[in-house]
C-alpha cells in the first residue's frame, strides 16, 4: 500500500457501498406508482417503463449504479492481488456498462439494446464477483469465500434466468435472486478492503493450487528416482560380494600352488605332528 493513496480507497469504497441506492430507489418508485406491480413476477426494468410515474427516477439509478461500480472498481483495483484483480475490474467494468444500456435504454423503447445492456450485467456481474473473491482471498479468507459463494449464487440464478426457469421464484424474483448480490457483495467488499488495508500488513501472495501441484508432483518424481539409484547400488553392491567368494573359492594362484606342494613336500609321512624335515 505504500505508493496506493489511501483516500483512492476510500472513495472506492464509498461508491461501492453508495450503490445500495438501488434498493432505496426501486422501493420509492415501486410505492409512488399507482399500478400493480408484484417483485416476484413482474421484473426490474418494468419500473421504468414510460408507463410508470417513477420511471425517469429508476432509470437515472441505473446510470448512477453504473457510475458507481465503475468508479470503485477502477479506485480500489490497487488494493486487489494476484492474477484475478484485473479480470475482476474488467468483468466489473462490463457489469457497470450493462446496467448503463439498461438505464439509458428502457426495454419499450430500445428492447434490442435494452435486453443486451441487462444480460451484460447479470452475466458479467455473477463472474465479476466470482473473480473479486479470489483477487480479496490474499487480504481475508472469509471474505474471499463468502464472495466466491455469492457469485456461484448470482451465476446460477442468471443460468436459471435466461433458461426460464423461473416456476420457483417467479420471473422478477429469479431475476432480482441474480441481480441483487452484486450490489450486496461491493457493499460488503469496499469497507472490507478499505479496513483490511489499513490494519493488515501486505499478504504474500504464495503459489497458486496449480503451481503447488506441479511442485508436489515434481518433488515425487525425484523421490522416486532417488530410491530406483539407491535400489540400483544396493543391488550392485550385494552382486560384487557375491562374485567375491567365488572368486576366492577357484584356489589359489600357480605360485601359491607350488608353494603349497614344498611344504607338503617337507613334512614327515610318518608323524603327523611333526613340522618340516629339514634338508
Amino acid at each position: 500500500m505504500g505508493r496506493v493513496p489511501r483516500k483512492r480507497i476510500a472513495g472506492g469504497a464509498l461508491a461501492w457501498v453508495l450503490t445500495l441506492q438501488f434498493f432505496v430507489v426501486e422501493t420509492i418508485v415501486q410505492l409512488r406508482s399507482p399500478l400493480p406491480y408484484s417483485r416476484s413476477a413482474d421484473v426490474i426494468s418494468a419500473l421504468g417503463d414510460a408507463t410508470r410515474p417513477g420511471a425517469a427516477l429508476m432509470n437515472t439509478s441505473f446510470v448512477v449504479q453504473a457510475a458507481l461500480i465503475g468508479a470503485g472498481a477502477v479506485a480500489l483495483l490497487p488494493a486487489l492481488r494476484g492474477r484475478a484483480a484485473r479480470p475482476a475490474v474488467g468483468l466489473l467494468g462490463a457489469a457497470a456498462l450493462g446496467v448503463l444500456l439498461v438505464g439509458v435504454f428502457p426495454r419499450l423503447t430500445s428492447p434490442a439494446l435494452h435486453t443486451t445492456g441487462a444480460v451484460l450485467h447479470l452475466v458479467a456481474g455473477g463472474l465479476g464477483i466470482i473473480a473479486l473473491a479470489y483477487a480479496v482471498r490474499p487480504w481475508s479468507e472469509a471474505l474471499g469465500t463468502t464472495l466466491a459463494l455469492g457469485g456461484l449464487f448470482a451465476t446460477a440464478m442468471t443460468v436459471f434466468y435466461g433458461a426460464g426457469v423461473v416456476e420457483l421464484l417467479g420471473e422478477g424474483g429469479t431475476e432480482r435472486a441474480a441481480a441483487y448480490v452484486l450490489p450486496v457483495a461491493l457493499a460488503l467488499t469496499g469497507p472490507s478492503l478499505w479496513w483490511l488495508t489499513r490494519t493488515r500488513s501486505e499478504p504474500v501472495t504464495g503459489p497458486t493450487r496449480r503451481q503447488r501441484r506441479a511442485a508436489e508432483r515434481e518433488e515425487e518424481r525425484l523421490a522416486r528416482a532417488r530410491r530406483s539409484a539407491e535400489r540400483d547400488d544396493a543391488l550392485e553392491a550385494a552382486a560384487r560380494r557375491r562374485e567375491s567368494p567365488r572368486t576366492a573359492a577357484d584356489g589359489p594362484r600357480d605360485g601359491d600352488d607350488d608353494a603349497h606342494d614344498d611344504a607338503h613336500d617337507d613334512l614327515d609321512p610318518d608323524d603327523p605332528w611333526a613340522g618340516p624335515r629339514r634338508r
